[in-house]
């Protein structure tokens, strides 16, 4: 049996590349130093899989900002407005960002974009990588694009690669590819209407020069990643698959066809069908169709199975997956595989760096290189080593593990469990529709029409992170720390004021991050030190651990919002974000649904959302910034998932008065087949990322006759761009002409924590002003009819 791995976290032990990217994008490092950089993490990279035994390394996993954009350079799918005479690894980033430390003669932000772009160099739109938090650059096909072998990093880093071989017997390398046919339906059309698929022979004309390549490198396997195979697919793109791989069976190379994510389900039959070497399989979140993989593909092929968990960073059961595997193994003998389930690109790097994790949770987690111990373990012992008694004492050890942690005080809480247990109990609905309910609220809060908000966040300014960062660190003591806090929302009181606001927010100075301040005060959630993943680019992620019962031991807060409101006579909303945010933002328990966990948190939120309101606040925004991530990837699975997402607010939000106001956000999402879904969640305002679209986005809304109130952004908040007073009453006027003036809100389209307050206020002023004149324009209008 051979052992191998899918991908591997190339960031670095400690951000090494994040760090040296973003120097090199600021222009504080050479393109040698970048490169240097990038070497040596390979290198370390190689040598951490070599001493765990890994036998065959993946290659081209490396990449600077994301893989499907090294594979559109590597193909020559660059978009006219970066095209050169030569590629290099600027073109790259010039994609990415909009603009490459070269341009102009100076460096660029460390974001996505730029301040300083044209519209002649805007970035590439970015997506998310399936149901992951990992996005990639989205392939643009042109009029004129011609596939073509444009950037060789790929047989630059095969060669580096093959050249360690001579240093380490028993090893081999497998570069990897998104497969052809992935790759053109993650791809977009722009200004053209060619069909996608009928570029499909010329592209398979260049992944044959590709794999032809790297056979005269010596290379024997390639890994092609064809993740669609688990969508619901066309008939179209499925008879794609098999006119993609009766050309690529021509090549000298074998190839490992690997799926991950879910299952096959009715492209099981096709998969099995193609002409490949092999066929990887996600063993946990295919387990549905594990057993018909087993016995319907070809004995003759190889069969690599993952039961070791690539998207999360609990320890794997690896009694369980060998009695799972007896079945392939007896089939298969020596062509089953074994590996993670997919790339280790999605957990953190290494769990031996958490000096600070409780020891009882540490013991229960495992991080990538954890996981490559884990493969090891599960493939001598399915398999038999000359170390008999040795993977027998870890397989005990394996065991006595999984077994604290199934009977662990720290995991389970009694209270939770019985107060899960009454959750029939608990009525999912408002006392009074909608209908009822608006006149209340309106009678309460006296609003004028076209009344103005913002999401919650000001500008995050250098002193507030400095503040947060002493109090953290014990250089602050907590009556100081607070009293800073205060002053910044007294601050942001003062600005709204004088700006004009109609309903305030406390610009949440206290607040790190949407998910984790949250979960630093709730019971069952944990935290890492170094626990960084890769979201694109150099932008990295910390995801929170939800290791047990969920619940809230004191009021998280109450006491920012009621100091907020006792500094004004306007209207102060109270700020939280909602159960299912804080579940697809997490690192998620495997021992219990998600379901059940999101309910816990539900019912944690729910404490907070009374207390609120039993303190004075009766306007509540519960943001769902992830309700539509969350999405299953076969659409046939939705139903089941939105159910329970939405009863996931519903028990959040329905034990208010009838005039306490309940708001949600949304950011930027296509709502047309999840609006029936957002209309159930029944809040009273929902505010959403419109202006980007030009109130496109509203559409949804309009069409499904949407009953509530919306607010529309009306700026992108994503730009330092100040828009003007008739820019915003435009795209108002826009989202009047379908729904009632009566049911509009007028705020920006997001968030404000990583603006400065030079464009915020003239920006916020703006929309003031904006909805001054359309209440003018509106009002006459009624006067009149």
């Amino acid at each position: 049996m051979a052992l191998h791995n899918l991908g591997y976290p190339r960031i670095g032990d400690f951000r090494e590349l994040k760090f040296t990217l973003e120097a090199y994008w600021k222009g504080e490092k050479s393109l040698a130093d970048l490169e240097a950089q990038a070497r040596e993490i390979r290198y370390q990279n190689f040598q951490t899989q070599i001493k765990a035994g890994v036998e065959l390394i993946p290659v081209n996993d490396f990449a600077y900002y994301d893989q499907v954009l090294n594979m559109s350079t590597l193909l020559g799918v660059i978009p006219k407005r970066f095209r050169q005479d030569a590629f290099d690894v600027e073109v790259a980033f010039r994609m990415a960002r909009g603009r490459a430390p070269s341009d102009d003669g100076h460096g660029c932000c460390a974001g996505h974009g730029c301040e300083t772009q044209s519209k002649a160099d805007y970035a590439g739109a970015m997506k998310k990588w399936f149901d992951t938090n990992y996005h990639y650059i989205v392939p643009e096909l042109e009029e004129d694009t011609e596939f073509a072998i444009t950037d060789t990093r790929l047989f630059d880093e095969v060669a580096e690669a093959l050249a360690l071989k001579q240093d380490a017997a028993n090893i081999d390398f497998k570069p990897v590819l998104v497969g052809p046919v992935t790759y053109l339906y993650l791809a977009e059309n722009k200004g053209t209407a060619i069909p996608k698929l009928s570029r499909l022979p010329a592209l398979l004309a260049v992944y044959a020069q590709i794999l032809q390549r790297l056979a005269e490198q010596g290379v024997e396997w390639v890994q092609i990643d064809e993740p669609i195979l688990v969508l619901e697919l066309e008939a179209e793109w499925q008879n794609a698959f098999k006119d993609a791989y009766q050309t690529l069976a021509q090549s000298p190379v074998k190839l490992l066809l690997a799926t991950y994510f879910e299952t096959l389900g009715d492209n099981l039959d096709l998969v099995c069908q193609l002409p490949v070497a092999g066929l990887h399989y996600d063993g946990l979140r295919g387990a549905k169709q594990l057993d018909d993989v087993v016995e319907l593909y070809p004995a003759d092929k190889v069969l690599s199975i993952g039961l070791v968990d690539g998207r999360n960073i609990w320890k794997t059961d690896i009694t369980d997956a060998i009695e799972q595997l007896q079945d392939a193994k007896a089939k298969f003998g020596d062509n089953l595989w074994i590996a993670p389930s997919c790339s280790l690109l999605h957990v953190p790097v290494n769990l031996e760096v958490e000096t600070k994790l409780n020891p009882e949770l540490k013991n229960y987690l495992s991080f990538a290189k954890q996981k490559l111990g884990e493969i090891k373990l599960l493939n001598d012992a399915l398999n038999g080593s000359e170390n008999e008694k040795g993977h027998e004492k870890a397989l005990a050890e394996n065991r006595l593990t999984l077994k604290a942690k199934a009977n662990s005080n720290l995991i389970h809480n009694a209270e939770v469990q019985t107060r899960l247990a009454k959750l029939d109990e608990i009525p999912l609905t408002r006392d009074e529709p909608y209908a009822f309910r608006t006149k209340l609220q309106k009678a309460r809060f006296g609003l004028p029409l076209f009344p103005t908000t913002t999401i919650g966040s000001f500008p995050q300014t250098q002193e507030i992170r400095q503040a947060r960062r002493k109090f953290k660190n014990g250089e602050l003591d907590e009556l100081d720390y607070i009293e800073a806090m205060q002053a910044e929302i007294r601050d942001v009181c003062e600005r709204q004021e004088r700006i004009g606001i109609d309903v305030f927010v406390h610009g949440e100075p206290e607040r790190n991050d949407m998910v984790e301040y949250f979960g630093e005060q709730l019971d069952g959630y944990a935290f890492t030190q170094f626990g960084w993943v890769q979201s694109y680019g150099s932008r990295c992620v910390k995801p929170p651990i939800i290791f047990g019962d969920v619940s809230r031991p004191l009021p998280m807060t109450v006491n920012w919002s009621t100091y907020a409101q006792s500094q004004t006579d306007k209207i102060m909303k109270g700020m939280l974000t909602g159960a299912v945010t804080m579940l697809q933002w997490s690192f998620v328990r495997n021992d219990q649904t998600r379901e059940t966990t999101c309910n816990q948190i539900a019912l944690a939120l729910r404490d907070e959302v009374l207390d609120l309101e039993a303190a004075g606040i009766h306007m509540i925004q519960i943001d769902e910034a992830a309700l539509r991530e969350g999405l299953p990837l076969k659409q046939s699975d939705w139903e089941d998932y939105l159910y329970w997402a939405v009863n996931s607010f519903r028990l959040t939000t329905s034990g208010v008065q009838n005039d306490t106001q309940i708001h949600t956000h949304m950011c930027y999402s296509e709502f047309n087949d999840i609006i029936e879904a957002v209309a159930k969640m029944d809040a009273d305002v929902i505010t959403i990322e419109t202006s980007k679209s030009q109130m496109k986005l509203l559409d949804a809304f309009v069409d499904f006759q949407y009953p509530n109130e919306i607010g529309p952004g009306v700026y992108d908040i994503h730009s330092p761009n100040i828009p003007t007073v008739e820019q915003m009453v435009d795209l108002i006027q826009k989202a009047a002409k379908n729904i009632p003036a009566e049911r509009l809100w007028v705020n920006p389209d997001c968030g404000l924590k990583t603006r400065g307050w030079k464009e915020t206020e003239p920006a916020l002023a703006n929309m003031v002003e904006a909805a001054k004149i359309l209440r003018k324009q509106f009002e006459e209008k009624i006067q009149s009819a």
